[in-house]
């Protein structure tokens, strides 16, 4: 067998790469944030290895307005402060009221008659008295009276009651109104009207009175021609309860009867 003859040693040849790599492309870069000097090293664009800010997205800003809701929200408010400013007005004048003495407010209706310091003291005095009495005013505005009295919680009588329990309801703080029993019916249901919304008062008829309608409290009288004269709701008003003779004594628990002649 024959053997070849080794020949010189071959020396690999140095082979220069020119910032090239085999295929004659350069190297990728690498991220800026990995050499020195970059934007988030020391001493890069960023100063101080400090994150760089996220972009913000715009904010679309709308064209027009509604002015629809915001129009009807104004409309409640101005509704609203006007509801507000009635109630403090009324609330203002209400104390205003409550301030005045009831019996300055009594004497203040034009055309009331007050019998409190009349001479003749039958005319409010206060015993009871059994079986029927003759009064010496019709309506009467106190004096002797029945034991019982007529309820008079806003109770609306269709027929004359009888004095004795009328003035007895008097005496307890109520008003009685009466009226001529030929008074026409829509006089008569405004009157009605008036008095069921009102605890302690009443109303009947009243034979042979000489005025269209009459109010009486214990000491006190007014006389009108029409349902819809303001002093009514001023009589009640300043009279109701206020010209007790026998405050918290109550209107209800009496009788309900009609008819002139009382209960013995």
């Amino acid at each position: 067998m024959s053997m070849s003859t080794p020949g010189p040693e071959r020396v690999p040849s140095t082979v220069k790469v020119d910032k090239t790599t085999g295929q004659g492309k350069p190297p990728a870069a690498k991220p800026a944030g990995g050499r020195p000097g970059g934007p988030n090293r020391p001493g890069g664009k960023n100063g101080g290895g400090k994150k760089g800010r996220k972009p913000v997205t715009p904010v679309k800003v709308a064209g027009g307005r509604n002015w629809g809701p915001i129009a009807v929200a104004g409309v409640v408010v101005l509704i609203a402060v006007g509801i507000i400013s009635w109630g403090v007005i009324a609330s203002v004048q209400s104390d205003k009221q409550t301030a005045t003495p009831w019996e300055d407010r009594a004497k203040a209706i034009q055309g009331i008659v007050g019998y409190r310091d009349n001479p003749d003291k039958t005319l409010t005095a206060q015993e009871h008295k059994a079986g029927v009495i003759t009064y010496k005013m019709n309506p009467p505005v106190g004096g002797e009276h029945n034991a019982k009295w007529q309820n008079c919680m806003g109770d609306v009588y269709d027929a004359p009651i009888a004095n004795e329990h009328a003035v007895h309801s008097l005496e307890h703080g109520a008003v009685w109104v009466t009226y001529k029993p030929d008074l026409a019916a829509d006089q008569v249901e405004a009157l009605a009207t008036e008095v069921k919304a009102k605890s302690f008062t009443m109303l009947s008829p009243y034979p042979n009175q000489t005025s269209n309608i009459s109010l009486q409290a214990w000491g006190y009288q007014l006389a009108v021609d029409s349902a819809t004269d303001p002093r009514i709701d001023e009589f009640i008003r300043a009279l109701s309860q206020n010209a007790s003779m026998e405050p918290g004594i109550p209107c209800s628990g009496g009788v309900s009867q009609t008819g002139t002649v009382p209960v013995s």
